[in-house]
């Protein structure tokens, strides 16, 4: 098992790199060479630019039972079929039960933005959302061990 993450717009690294370390866990954040990451913990790979780098080489570098940190539910679909685990960088899991809804949703939002609309923004990120995330990680990493 080993945590994987998008990391091109990824909040709260230092949470997953403490989760990841104790738990003495491989850490790879993947980005493309128009971001400069450092890590304490984990590796850092980098991929060449162009559209959806990062995602496509993440779902292909993926296999079973890894954990994957993205908020994009397109890359979390590939990944969930694989068999992994992923979670959202505000500590939300993933999973068969809600990715086909969330995916729609995206869709609608896409449509609403096309055509001229305007749709809701993400909210600032807040301490809940720190705490959820760890809490999360805890929590899928034990289970993918069990």
């Amino acid at each position: 098992m080993r945590i994987l993450v998008d990391a091109d717009a990824c909040p709260g690294r230092y949470i997953i790199e403490k989760a990841a370390r104790k738990n003495n866990l491989e850490l790879i954040f993947y980005c493309d060479i128009n971001h400069f990451i450092n890590s304490d913990y984990g590796e850092v790979k980098y991929v060449d630019q162009w559209f959806q780098s990062v995602d496509i080489v993440l779902a292909n570098e993926c296999r079973k039972n890894d954990l994957i940190v993205t908020q994009d539910y397109g890359v979390a679909a590939m990944v969930l079929g694989k068999g992994a685990y992923a979670i959202s960088p505000r500590g939300y899991i993933y999973n068969n039960e809600n990715i086909d809804r969330l995916l729609f949703e995206r869709h609608i939002s896409s449509k609403i933005r096309r055509s001229g609309g305007k749709t809701s923004t993400f909210k600032k990120r807040t301490v809940e959302d720190d705490k959820r995330l760890y809490d999360n990680l805890i929590k899928l990493i034990h289970k993918i061990k069990c």
